[in-house]
Formats: C-alpha cells, sequence, structure tokens
C-alpha cells in the first residue's frame, strides 16, 4: 500500500526489524530518509523567497517603513492583538511571524478553514502553559472571519487575560464579519495590495534567487506585472511558471505568456467588498460625469463575472437618482440597455450597457426628484393619515356629495391657461415644496415652468 507520499515502502527485511516497530510499521531508518526527503523537496519560490526580517517586505512601507504602525509598535518591544486586512499575498502572515521573531514571542499559526472549537482549546491549553513559564505566545489566526460568532467569543478570555497575543488575518472587511467585541480589543492594520514597483522588485529578487533572468521581453514582463493584480504570492507563482514553460534560448512575448499561463482572475467576490468597492466607483463616476471612469469600472465588472442584468438595474437607479428631471431621456435609455442585454445576451448585450453608462455619464446631473422624494416620503411619515382636501375626493354617492366631496373642484382643463391653482395638500398640513429644480438640462426649463405656475396660483388666489 502506498504512504502518504505516494510511495510504497521498501518491503521489511529480518536485519531491518527494530524493537520498537510494530509488524506494520515503519522502522527509524525509513522515518529519518522520509524526512530527508522532505527537508530535500524543492521548496515553492514564494516560500523561499519569504522576507527574513521587516525591512525586506515590500509594499507595506506605510506598515513596517520608518514611522509605521508596526515599526512603532517594535520599538516598545511589546505587541498587543491585532486584525491584519487585506487582499491575498500581500504579506499578512509573513509579517506576522516576523512579529513574533522581533519581540520573541512563540508562534503558533491557526487556519479557520480547518480549526474548530477543539483545535482552539489546545491552543489555548498551550499558550497558558509557555505563559506559566514566563513566554508569551502570538496565536495567528489565517482567515478568522470564517469562524462563527460562537468560536470569535472564544478568543475574548485569553486575549483578555494576556494568553495570546492574537494577529487575525483577514480578506473580508472586519466591520461587517468580526464581532463587535473582537474588534474592540484589537487594533485593524489594513494591508494594501502591491503596487507595480513592489512587483517588480520581488521579480528582481526571484531572478537572483534562481541566477537566470525571466524570459521575457520587455511588454510581456509588464503583462506579468498585470496579472499578478497586486498580489506578491501570485507574481512568484506566475515567474515559477514561467521559467518551467520556456524551452531553451526562448524569449516569450506578450501573447505568448497569455497562453503559457491562461489567465489569472482578478480579485472579486460577487457578494462581498469587491463587488460593493466597484459598484460604488461606478456609481460615483457616473455621478461625476467621468466617462472614461465609468466605462473602465463597468469594463472590471463585467470582465470579473458580474451578472450584466445587475449592473443595468444600477444603471436604470442612477438615471433617477443622479439625473433625473435634468435628462429625462436617461431611463429610457438605461431600461432600454437593461432590456437589449436581456433579449441579446454576452457579450453583444454588453455593449447597450456600455452604450447607457457613457450617456449617463455625459448627461447634465440632478438629484432633485431624489431630494424631494425623500422629503416627501418624511412629511408622509410626519403627519400620518390626514385626508385630502373635500374638493378632491370623488362623490359616486348622493351621501358623499351631501358631506362635501368634490364640492368647489375646478376641471383644470375648463380653466385660464389649464391652470386652477387649487391646493391639493391636506387641510390640516398646507402647501409644502419639495422639489426645487436646478437650472442644468431640461430642469432648468421644468423650473421656470414651475415658476410661472406659482405666480399664476398667487394671481388665483387673490380672485
Amino acid at each position: 500500500m502506498a504512504d502518504l507520499f505516494g510511495e510504497p515502502p521498501d518491503p521489511p527485511s529480518p536485519s531491518a526489524k527494530r524493537p520498537n516497530a510494530g509488524p506494520r510499521g515503519a522502522g527509524a531508518g525509513e522515518i529519518e530518509d522520509k524526512e530527508r526527503r522532505i527537508a530535500e523537496a524543492p521548496r515553492p519560490l514564494a516560500d523561499r523567497l519569504r522576507p527574513k526580517q521587516l525591512s525586506a517586505v515590500v509594499g507595506q512601507e506605510h506598515l513596517t517603513g520608518e514611522g509605521g504602525a508596526l515599526t512603532r509598535m517594535l520599538a516598545n518591544k511589546s505587541l498587543g492583538s491585532l486584525i491584519f486586512w487585506g487582499p491575498p499575498g500581500t504579506g499578512k502572515t509573513t509579517v506576522a511571524r516576523l512579529l513574533a521573531n522581533e519581540v520573541d514571542y512563540a508562534f503558533e499559526q491557526i487556519s479557520a478553514i480547518f480549526s474548530g472549537v477543539a483545535d482552539l482549546k489546545k491552543v489555548f491549553e498551550a499558550a497558558r502553559f509557555r505563559r506559566q513559564n514566563g513566554r508569551v505566545t502570538l496565536l495567528f489566526v489565517d482567515e478568522i472571519h470564517r469562524f462563527n460568532r460562537t468560536q470569535q467569543d472564544s478568543f475574548l478570555p485569553v486575549m483578555e487575560d494576556g494568553t495570546v497575543v492574537l494577529v487575525g488575518a483577514t480578506t473580508e472587511n472586519p466591520s461587517f464579519e468580526l464581532n463587535a467585541a473582537l474588534l474592540s480589543r484589537a487594533r485593524v492594520l489594513t494591508f494594501e495590495s502591491l503596487p507595480s514597483d513592489s512587483l517588480a522588485k520581488l521579480l528582481d529578487r526571484a531572478e537572483a534567487e534562481m541566477g537566470r533572468a525571466l524570459p521575457l521581453d520587455a511588454e510581456a514582463r509588464d503583462v506579468l506585472l498585470g496579472l499578478a493584480d497586486g498580489d506578491g504570492r501570485a507574481i512568484l507563482t506566475l515567474a515559477e511558471e514561467v521559467w518551467r514553460s520556456s524551452g531553451p534560448g526562448e524569449i516569450l512575448d506578450a501573447e505568448t505568456l497569455l497562453s503559457v499561463v491562461q489567465r489569472r482572475a482578478p480579485i472579486y467576490d460577487k457578494g462581498q467588498d469587491g463587488h460593493y468597492n466597484l459598484i460604488s466607483a461606478l456609481h460615483k463616476s457616473v455621478r461625476g460625469s467621468d466617462v472614461d471612469a465609468a466605462l473602465y469600472w463597468l469594463a472590471r465588472m463585467l470582465d470579473a463575472g458580474e451578472n450584466p442584468l445587475y449592473l443595468g438595474r444600477r444603471l436604470v437607479r442612477m438615471a433617477s437618482e443622479d439625473i433625473g428631471l435634468a435628462d429625462p431621456n436617461a431611463l429610457t435609455i438605461a431600461l432600454a440597455a437593461k432590456d437589449a442585454y436581456d433579449y441579446l445576451g454576452s457579450p453583444e448585450g454588453e455593449l447597450a450597457l456600455a452604450q447607457a453608462t457613457a450617456y449617463l455619464a455625459a448627461a447634465p446631473k440632478s438629484n432633485a426628484v431624489y431630494v424631494a422624494y425623500k422629503a416627501a416620503m418624511r412629511a408622509a411619515k410626519q403627519h400620518g393619515s390626514l385626508l385630502p382636501p373635500k374638493h378632491i375626493l370623488n362623490a359616486p354617492t348622493n351621501l358623499m356629495k351631501d358631506v362635501g366631496y368634490g364640492d368647489g373642484y375646478l376641471y383644470d382643463h375648463d380653466q385660464p391657461d389649464g391652470f386652477s391653482g387649487q391646493d391639493y395638500f391636506p387641510d390640516a398640513m398646507g402647501r409644502q415644496r419639495f422639489y426645487e429644480p436646478t437650472d442644468r438640462g431640461i430642469e432648468k426649463r421644468i423650473g421656470e415652468r414651475l415658476a410661472m405656475l406659482d405666480r399664476w396660483r398667487a394671481e388665483r388666489a387673490k380672485r
């Protein structure tokens, strides 16, 4: 039977028997041989290049550089509990290990994906034993947001009594994923995606480690940096793929590179922060009348696999909220784009979404109707169930006519200029002004019309 490494053990010989080996157990020599093979096995490039000191960490200078948050903590040789929040491949695990070394804490690492309550209890017991012997434990919890609320609460006592200094790592927004009690006992530090110059430094280190240059032309090298998407681990993994796939003396161009490494999917979780951050960027670009930026964020979301119909619905919302009556045609175009995508599907229908995005971004902007609607809603909740004035109530029965329903109503089409100037608000409420048109686009003409109606209303009231 094959062992865990997929290799069948050598058949035992009588002379190789040892007192402590059971009939089916491995002897000490076999165990030592396995350990030697593990130690000599080639390690991934990302692991071999893991920094040995904080000054070698790239891309997080706001934390590890001169005056950085972690640098200031280490100056006192003391750490409090921390939450590292940032995308994958930005150095969260590495920095946690280096912090433990800097302050001489025992380093313990677990992953919330593979650990449960029983595992936590064992870790806490070991940490208590160390503490009794004068050693502090830095407990690094990867993917800490995957622990449920009860599991997160289990950290509170050991954090409070100093049994562990917790360093949790998460790719999700801690405000949404972690207990308030846990957050109140830890400082959140944000790790940023690595910029291109930091990724380029990692490539330089990889070439020094491998003893040879990456077989890429200048354009392909730039493409490789883009494919990494700010992920240090990814850039080193991609570099390994390039070295494995290139032939002797071959220099890969951009097109060949893409065929070799295929394509790394953008970091984008349609249910979490990536989703909300990008739709916010699209909405604000449209509101800010930046056509090019709006098209970029639309493309980013489509490229990452966002549901195009969701984007179509959001464009409809933007047309009403941010353009409104400054250009009523914007809503028509947004609805048409949604329907066009629904009819055509991808990729043809995506062009209609791009057309609507460009139109909405270029259109004059007004949120006057949006503001007016919110004000009207507040008034509706504030004043309760007031009846309309009797003169605008229908009177289908004699009894209703007798109590004044419809009495005094003026049919506007029969009045001068098609306008009676009557009040349509509840009697107990009086006239209100919610809508204040801007002087942009068609809304300017609407404002002029409303000003004229106000004058007519004042004239009718004098009669």
